[in-house]
């Protein structure tokens, strides 16, 4: 009798376990800078991509994918708080320039790593975090000079990460600096090494769970973020350059918005492009090692796994140097999400996914219980995703270009599959837009003043965005 019951205790115990390891966990892999069309699938431009390549053949691949503020903090603001700018208080970049006005993401503000960790899980965080304020002494970077940008994040600001390997923001890619999880602020240390190469062997390192880093009896959340492809582009390895050095420098240069050469953001154009492509190659396959051990880990079958950028890079398309515009180059993204027999896979081009979507989405496609906070921003468009089937966005709103100082400044976009309406105000006057994206896809010609009737549509839902938000920008000054 007693062997009995010791048999069904452990038996139950067997059982608890189990039925905790069956939790889905989650990967995101997020990498900064890299607009929607350079990947290999698109056949949009020369950039050799093969690893995303093959995983976009078995995941759901959103072709209208928007970052709904296309810079680094307000963008991985609205990613993890499910909420757009002016709710979340990113609504510039984290700076020292914006610390006075409070412009970081706020501790109490409950994000999806913190729902993660309130439902069981053992979050892990690797890479370029961007979203706490620099504040004095500023840590002992280089970019913490004359504007302070890079800054610890103390476990109280953490979001629910246990595993922190990260750092604030801080462009050398050839020799990346990080944090460990128990490092205190002056306690960071740098690495003589390509940053996507070292963050992909600290997330296989997370997978294997060497050094147990991680609770084997605990489903996980782990956000592997690349700096690369961002400037600077040239410190790339050079085996990843050689793939594209002899490649004829005139057959990149076929888009039209590409600004000639004897201009400032033509030659940038033309210095960079090459060395862009190949970071998005390093870190693609970067981003293949991570998705190969995740498979050897066997981990792959009860995985939700994430792709995306944060926000696009012009390279001096439209003369714009990278992001923060309202271009395609600027605000359109790669996006894609797989999910073992859980999603239909497929090139989807109706669905206007926003970023504040990401947050509800993942909970329901994991099946948490947790409750999610009341103001989240984002809708849950899971079954969609799932099957193809019901309710799906035709239309994004989406900022950008606001200075710290005064929320009501920038640019306000309503993006439709066809049109992109915008009004952006700056040196005190509003310069209004409108592109038809299928007709004009690289929206050289405004033709706002010629379509009334269509602004007046348009115009209406984006001020009912602007409510819906509790943005105070004023289309009519």
């Amino acid at each position: 009798m007693l062997k009995r019951i010791l048999f069904v205790i452990c038996l139950a115990i067997s059982c608890s376990a189990f039925a905790q390891n069956q939790k889905p966990n989650l990967l995101i892999i997020i990498n900064d800078q890299w607009r929607g069309e350079a990947m290999g699938y698109t056949g949009k431009e020369p950039v050799k991509t093969p690893n995303l390549d093959a995983f976009a053949k078995k995941s759901f691949v959103s072709q209208q994918m928007v970052a709904n503020y296309p810079l680094c903090s307000p963008s991985r603001a609205m990613i993890f708080s499910g909420r757009y700018p002016l709710k979340n208080h990113v609504y510039s970049n984290v700076n020292s320039k914006g610390t006075p006005y409070g412009i970081e993401l706020p501790a109490d503000m409950t994000c999806i790593s913190d729902v993660l960790k309130a439902s069981g899980y053992f979050n892990g965080y690797i890479g370029k975090w961007h979203l706490d304020a620099p504040h004095e002494p500023y840590v002992n970077t280089s970019n913490n000079k004359e504007t302070a940008w890079n800054e610890w994040t103390p476990p109280s600001r953490r979001h629910g990460y246990d595993y922190w390997y990260a750092y604030g923001t801080y462009d050398d890619h050839a020799r990346p600096m990080y944090w460990n999880t128990n490092d205190s602020r002056e306690n960071f240390h740098y690495v003589d090494e390509w940053g996507p190469k070292h963050e992909a062997d600290k997330a296989i390192a997370f997978f294997k769970n060497e050094g147990n880093v991680r609770p084997a009896n605990k489903p996980f959340s782990l956000v592997v973020s690349m700096n690369p492809p961002h400037s600077g582009y040239k410190t790339v390895p050079k085996k990843y350059y050689d793939i594209y050095k002899d490649v004829d420098l005139e057959s990149l240069l076929k888009d039209p918005d590409i600004p000639a050469a004897d201009t400032k953001m033509g030659k940038l154009y033309r210095d960079n492009i090459k060395y862009y492509y190949a970071n998005i190659t390093g870190a693609d396959e970067q981003i293949g090692r991570i998705l190969d051990q995740l498979k050897q880990s066997g981990l792959d079958k009860n995985t939700l796994v994430i792709f995306m950028a944060d926000h696009g890079n012009s390279l001096g398309k439209h003369d714009e140097v990278s992001k923060n515009h309202f271009h395609e180059e600027s605000v359109r993204i790669p996006f894609m999400m797989y999910m073992d027999g859980k999603i239909f896979p497929r090139f989807d081009a109706q669905m206007l996914m926003s970023e504040p979507d990401i947050f509800p989405t993942v909970m329901s496609l994991m099946g948490v219980k947790t409750p999610l906070p009341a103001d989240l921003d984002g809708r849950d468009f899971s079954e969609y995703i799932k099957t193809g089937k019901g309710d799906y966005p035709t239309q994004q709103y989406i900022m950008g270009s606001v200075t710290a100082s005064n929320p009501n400044t920038g640019f306000r976009s309503l993006r439709t599959a066809q049109y992109k309406l915008v009004y952006q105000y700056q040196k005190k006057q509003t310069s209004k837009y409108l592109f038809d994206l299928k007709k004009d896809p690289f929206e050289l010609n405004n033709i706002f003043d010629k379509n009334p009737e269509t602004v007046k549509s348009l115009k209406k839902d984006l001020k009912a965005w602007l409510k819906q938000t509790n943005d105070g920008f004023d289309l009519d000054r």
